[in-house]
């Protein structure tokens, strides 16, 4: 008798305190698709959040479409247990394609949208796509390696601590290389008509690491600004791909200096005006 094979889904991380009364904000993660690397910004977030982070299986071989309807179903099971709260969506490097995917299925359903170094801007520079189709001839056993040197460009490694830059570096090397081809696959096909990205009307903050010695992210952020109704660009001058994983940033910081929160009132408000 065979055994059956398990279907593995994303999921959401949930950290050891959960906080139902305050907005959920969904974190969608970069290209190692673990969650695990939000976890130097999720103590700040925890302050006026219930954070949940998703991780994406390494066997997940899913279109754009798939798992931007699993995000949703996530989201929706967690709104089953507290509904009366707004929905805050963050999407980083790969995970902000996946963001701009799952807004564009489910435009009302999203408070606010926070867009870090996201990933559409792949195709801006033809070299790293034509580049990154070479990786099929890049035998396994290199791919540690490759990891290694791949360092310096996703992250700015003098302003992330030790602990974080092995951190990385070791999540870099738990995505089995078919996995990696894939997620960079998708993103090579990535495509969102802008008039959908229009239809979003909802507060977005574009954030871009001018340092990023990996995606033109700035570019990026000002295109994106120009099409979103109602945009705001942060640019944070020294950081890298990695932003996130700096010690000098601070995400909860960074949205509550551009106005990006609703204060506790708004908050009251909303629920009394809902119930």
């Amino acid at each position: 008798m065979t055994t059956p094979k398990v279907e593995l889904k994303p999921c959401f991380l949930t950290p050891r305190r959960l906080q139902p009364e305050f907005p959920l904000f969904v974190y969608l993660p970069g290209m190692d698709g673990t969650g695990q690397l939000l976890r130097s910004q999720t103590a700040g977030l925890e302050v006026g959040f219930d954070v949940r982070c998703l991780a994406i299986p390494r066997e997940d071989f899913t279109s754009w479409d798939v798992l931007a309807n699993n995000v949703l179903d996530l989201i929706h099971a967690e709104l089953e247990k507290s509904s009366q709260r707004s929905v805050y969506l963050c999407g980083e490097s790969f995970g902000g394609c996946l963001a701009q995917k799952v807004a564009i299925k489910a435009p009302q359903l999203f408070k606010r949208i926070v867009l870090i170094n996201s990933a559409s801007a792949f195709n801006l520079r033809p070299l790293l796509s034509l580049s990154s189709q070479l990786t099929y001839f890049v035998p396994s056993n290199l791919y540690d390696i490759g990891a290694l040197g791949l360092m310096p460009f996703l992250a700015s490694l003098s302003r992330i601590s030790k602990s974080d830059r092995h951190e990385l570096l070791k999540t870099m090397r738990s995505v089995p290389p078919q996995t990696v081809l894939w997620r960079i696959s998708l993103l090579r096909e990535f495509h969102v008509d802008d008039v959908q990205l229009r239809r979003l009307t909802q507060p977005v903050l574009v954030i871009a690491g001018a340092n990023d010695r990996l995606l033109p992210s700035l570019d990026e952020a000002r295109r994106l600004v120009n099409i979103f109704p109602n945009s705001k660009m942060v640019v944070l001058p020294e950081s890298g791909h990695a932003c996130l994983l700096e010690t000098d940033t601070n995400l909860y910081e960074i949205m509550k200096a551009n106005n990006f929160l609703e204060s506790l009132a708004q908050i009251a408000n909303e629920l009394e005006v809902r119930s």
